[in-house]
């Protein structure tokens, strides 16, 4: 069970939104490479980074600061979504050390897309599913469509990507808890590694995590509560290894 800081990007700064509002931003740090230094020395092995900016705006906003990142930090794994709309960026996420590109609006709004780019970048291709009540969300999570989550997560998994990422935007950055059973149960239907991303907020969340694992539910996204301190990463990620063990003993 792996945990994975969020960095999510405004204007160079490291900020949380509140349900994906960019009105409701709370601003952590005004040097996000030392967050991302920070986090890699508590011992995550990778980070989640999300250009904000760039998810609105259709294009990379925040791509410098991704790139400074993925090279102060050459040995984590890092994960970059928000604004990937083309082949041209994602080969510079790749060439810049970026192990994996999150599609999300791209994906849902052309989904051949992802077939294309899965073949032509093997294994580096994830697709992030931003859901309200088994509805897909584009656009930064502004507008609400008509696909169903299943559906596009059971193509997306033939199309040959590495992963989904399964937001529950109801409950992102609202240190509610996680929903877990929506995450599990989309996990049951897939063979590829599906994480859990909004709403986790204590140990407790990362023990009924650690019981879906033997599911498919591969790891969690987290970020509000390690900014605010409701969460010591390294605790975390600690008894996540622990209980992921004993599960598949």
């Amino acid at each position: 069970m792996l945990l994975i800081p969020a960095i999510d990007l405004k204007g160079g700064k490291c900020v949380r939104l509140v349900q994906g509002d960019m009105e409701r931003d709370t601003v952590y740090s005004d040097d996000p490479v030392k967050m991302a230094v920070k986090w890699a020395e508590a011992g995550a092995r990778r980070l989640h980074l999300v250009d904000l900016d760039g998810a609105f705006e259709g294009s990379p906003i925040n791509h410098n600061v991704i790139h400074q990142i993925a090279e102060e930090l050459p040995t984590i794994d890092i994960e970059v979504g928000g604004g990937i709309r083309d082949e041209d960026t994602i080969q510079s996420y790749l060439d810049a050390g970026v192990r994996y590109v999150i599609l999300g609006t791209k994906a849902v709004t052309a989904p051949h897309f992802v077939s294309d780019v899965c073949i032509e970048f093997p294994g580096h291709i994830m697709v992030g599913l931003d859901v309200r009540d088994g509805k897909v969300a584009i656009d930064g999570w502004s507008k609400l469509s008509k696909h169903d989550a299943l559906d596009l997560a059971q193509r997306f998994e033939s199309d040959g990507v590495e992963a989904i990422i399964h937001t529950d935007i109801g409950r992102d950055g609202m240190m509610e808890g996680l929903n877990v059973e929506a995450t599990a149960s989309l996990a049951r239907e897939l063979k590829i590694p599906v994480y859990a991303s909004g709403g986790v907020t204590n140990l407790d969340d990362i023990r009924r995590l650690s019981q879906v694992s033997k599911d498919g539910v591969s790891g969690a996204i987290t970020g509000k509560a390690l900014y605010e301190g409701k969460l010591d990463f390294s605790e975390a990620q600690a008894l996540a290894d622990q209980l992921s063990e004993s599960n598949f003993v």
